[in-house]
């Protein structure tokens, strides 16, 4: 749960490039704001975190944005929770072992009673279930969730407004909401060099914050949990 103000935000990037609403406007740091939590999103699929219930669609193949349509990526299937269903839990399985060992598995009969799921990373919005799916099968679903942006006023931005609206994502990311912030307000002036090279150490250590995108996709993606095999 987030506590820092946007505000807050504000003052210590103002307090960095030394300004006050003149060079840099707020509404336009706000802005960058909001930039950065796309960027942390897509680096840590986890920053945006939300666990909902999905009631499946009849078969295998399923496509969450049908229910959650700001669903960036599945990050887990945890169990059943139909009222009907064993409510057990749902677990991981290699696509290529039910396509190895059931050829027909998408054919079988449909239960409320999921064994387990596959996921692509190539295509992060859906995955398939097994045995498939009937109508009224539900399950707890675990996903990355697009973050919400700020629409505060020039007079709302104000340090001294006393506006307690607060960030999107967990404190954690403050410094790096404050990197991301200050890389791009440097770039606007990049045709100097000196912030040209601040702009560049504001994204390095956005990046090191942050981490590469490779290593974070490998660590949040269902295919990197206990699996059966």
């Amino acid at each position: 749960m987030a506590v820092v103000k946007v505000v807050d935000i504000i003052r210590r990037v103002e307090d960095v490039l030394q300004d006050n609403n003149v060079r840099w406007p707020r509404v336009e740091l706000q802005n960058w704001i909001n930039e950065s939590y796309l960027s942390i999103t897509l680096l840590r699929p986890d920053a945006m975190s939300s666990a909902g219930t999905f009631t499946c669609a009849v078969g295998t193949r399923q496509v969450l944005t049908t229910q959650f349509a700001t669903a960036l990526r599945l990050l887990d299937v945890t169990r059943n929770l139909a009222a009907t269903s064993n409510k057990k839990v749902v677990r991981l399985v290699a696509r290529s072992v039910l396509d190895d060992q059931r050829p027909a598995w998408h054919a079988e009969t449909g239960t409320v009673n999921i064994q387990h799921f596959t996921f692509d990373p190539r295509q992060p919005k859906e995955f398939f279930v097994y045995p498939p799916a009937t109508a009224a099968a539900q399950l707890e679903v675990v996903y990355s969730d697009t973050p919400g942006t700020h629409a505060l006023s020039e007079n709302d931005l104000d340090p001294d407004s006393g506006n307690t609206e607060v960030i999107k994502l967990d404190d954690i990311y403050m410094s790096a909401i404050i990197d991301w912030v200050l890389y791009r307000a440097y770039s606007k002036d990049a045709e100097y060099g000196a912030n040209e090279a601040r702009a560049a150490a504001a994204y390095q250590a956005f990046n090191g914050a942050i981490g590469q995108k490779s290593q974070v996709d490998g660590a949040a993606s269902p295919s990197n949990t206990s699996r059966v095999t």
